[in-house]
């Protein structure tokens, strides 16, 4: 079957997207290896500095449930160039916090601009490659999402070991504002649907749901308020349903890929966001590395993503999302397996080799997830699609990185004195949640040959 090309327009628009979007996300992972020296300088508990990321994650999480309404009523564009700013705003104040509590509250406001340029990047470019060439296109735009778990440390060290943990926020300035002037120029204007407003009374439900019920994972919420959270999603599910306009349409979850996409997101960031999180914290705090030894250590995660990027996309467009995605957990699990060995003198060559074959299955496990959301879907679904797809993903990583880093710290009250041990431990819990989507990757579909109004599911 003849393949078409990626033209020059949509090149130039993917290029344009990546520099917008690389640096929210390297910004979630840069901050990993600088927890360390944030504890020692504002002498704070890791339970405490561990909402520097937790924090950013919840607030997109709650920001990225309004992200496809402004785009139906302002434009992609439009909301595009505002989210950039806000996200550079909040980056030049976190490098002024004075205290953790002032870090995360302005890791918060940060959060609210990087919530939506994950969507936004999906919406903009999932348009602009239509059904068959998602898979390359996709894959394009997945590697800021792909190299952020594993680039980011290791830029994050060689910021915070050279310059301090401040200009991990600074760099994103200079950044932010030539991705501005770049969407400006490259990124069209969209069509509109001005008709209804924001579903105000929907995001009044969710947003505190969402955050009790992560800080209840994290185990700094008490029962009440997690029974709370639980209440008010329950709250938010029934009006979303009843309402025309929902915040998020959780209607779409009749079109089975995009429920399949949403519950294999979750279960893959909560078990890589826990990772992400766990590896540089052993790497420093059992085997005494600095930031940048830590991330120059956590190097080979990036050379097998971008090994795997090209062939991932290719494959996904020519053989379907499941085959690829199954070999991608099947991957990850084997490569997890030595992180649950690990020890205060584990061989650096088995970790790189680990860590390697790691990054390769993470990106073939979750590029085509990304794909096959759209497998079918009506291109007037597409803005409500991926802000529901990608506010379940985040829920995953910020749920992941709270409930990741309270088995860690149950694990080391356990192994008092080994905390090897205790790293071991809850690598175990990664690899369980790394294993079970192998269940749901098999509801995956396979190639997208059609362009019209979606399968409901049974």
């Amino acid at each position: 079957m003849t393949e078409l090309a990626l033209d020059r327009s949509v090149l130039k628009l993917a290029g344009v997207v990546v520099v917008g979007a690389i640096t929210p996300l390297l910004d979630m992972t840069m901050v990993t290896v600088a927890l360390a020296r944030i504890v020692a300088d504002f002498g704070a508990p890791v339970v405490a500095v561990q909402w520097v990321s937790a924090g950013y994650l919840l607030s997109i999480a709650v920001t990225i449930p309004t992200t496809g309404r402004l785009v139906e009523r302002f434009g992609a564009r439009a909301i595009w160039l505002t989210a950039l700013a806000v996200f550079c705003g909040g980056s030049a104040l976190c490098a002024t916090s004075w205290s953790v509590g002032s870090l995360i509250a302005f890791r918060v406001l940060q959060g609210l601009g990087g919530g939506m340029i994950v969507p936004l990047t999906m919406m903009i470019m999932v348009k602009a490659a239509g059904p068959d060439r998602r898979g390359r296109v996709m894959s394009l735009v997945a590697i800021p999402a792909q190299l952020a778990p594993i680039a980011g440390p290791l830029l994050g060290g060689v910021v915070v070991d050279a310059l301090g943990w401040q200009w991990i926020f600074l760099v994103n300035v200079p950044i932010g504002l030539i991705a501005i002037a770049l969407a400006w120029r490259v990124v069209p204007a969209d069509a509109v649907r001005r008709s209804g407003g924001p579903d105000l009374l929907g995001l009044a439900l969710v947003s505190p749901a969402i955050a009790l019920l992560v800080m209840s994972l994290s185990g700094t919420a008490t029962w009440p308020a997690a029974i709370t959270g639980v209440a008010l999603l329950a709250a938010f599910v029934v009006r979303a349903l009843r309402t025309t306009t929902p915040l998020l349409d959780l209607r779409l979850f009749g079109h089975l890929p995009v429920t399949v996409a949403a519950v294999l997101n979750f279960l893959s960031r909560f078990s890589v966001f826990g990772a992400m999180l766990l590896m540089p914290l052993y790497l420093q705090q059992v085997r005494g590395h600095s930031a940048l030894e830590a991330g120059l250590l956590l190097a080979p995660q990036s050379l097998g993503t971008v090994l795997a990027l090209p062939l991932v996309g290719r494959s996904t467009d020519r053989i379907g999302a499941r085959p690829v995605a199954l070999a991608g957990v099947g991957i990850t699990v084997a490569a997890t397996v030595a992180f649950t060995q690990v020890t205060a003198t584990s061989s650096f060559v088995v970790l790189a080799i680990a860590l390697l074959v790691w990054g390769i299955g993470i990106a073939a496990a979750t590029v085509p997830v990304s794909v096959s959301a759209y497998h079918g879907l009506d291109p007037a679904d597409i803005p409500g699609a991926t802000s529901l797809v990608t506010t379940v993903t985040t829920i995953g990583a910020s749920a992941g990185a709270a409930a990741v880093t309270s088995i860690l710290q149950s694990r080391l009250g356990h192994h008092v004195g080994d905390p090897a041990a205790a790293f071991a431990d809850t690598f175990w819990w990664i690899l369980g949640l790394t294993a079970v989507t192998l269940l749901p990757a098999t509801l995956l579909p396979g190639r997208d040959r059609s362009g019209g109004r979606p399968p409901r599911a049974v």
